[in-house]
């Protein structure tokens, strides 16, 4: 089994994928909003805030957010489906601010119905 994570730096585009995943024989996905450091220490700058903001401010902020996707898979065949239906719609993940992709094993699962409908 293989944990699938990706975060779209465009959450415009992740429609469009998860469509794709589904095509490619994903069963389930989890999405979480998400922003990474690089954004939030923009915003900081920006718009003055304290160098080291509390959470409550860092939520309430406007800054721009990303898709996190996560999905755990039984295949590798699906692992490189995915890759595949994601750079045909993201592009080359490889490029900046098309967001990125890893995967890691699965050692124990608990509660997936993997390959059952």
């Amino acid at each position: 089994m293989y944990l699938v994570v990706l975060v779209v730096d465009d959450p415009d585009e992740c429609g469009q994928i998860l469509r794709a995943w589904e095509e490619a024989g994903i069963r389930g996905v989890t999405i979480l909003e998400s922003t990474g450091l690089g954004r939030v220490k923009k915003g900081w700058q920006r718009d003055g805030l304290p160098l080291m903001p509390s959470l409550r401010e860092i939520f309430q902020s406007e800054e721009v957010r990303h898709r996190t996707l996560f999905s755990v898979v039984d295949q590798e065949e699906i692992v490189d489906a995915l890759v595949k239906a994601t750079e045909s719609i993201l592009g080359n993940l490889d490029n900046e601010n098309n967001g990125f992709m890893f995967v890691l094993p699965v050692l124990k699962a608990y509660g997936l119905r993997l390959g059952q409908e």
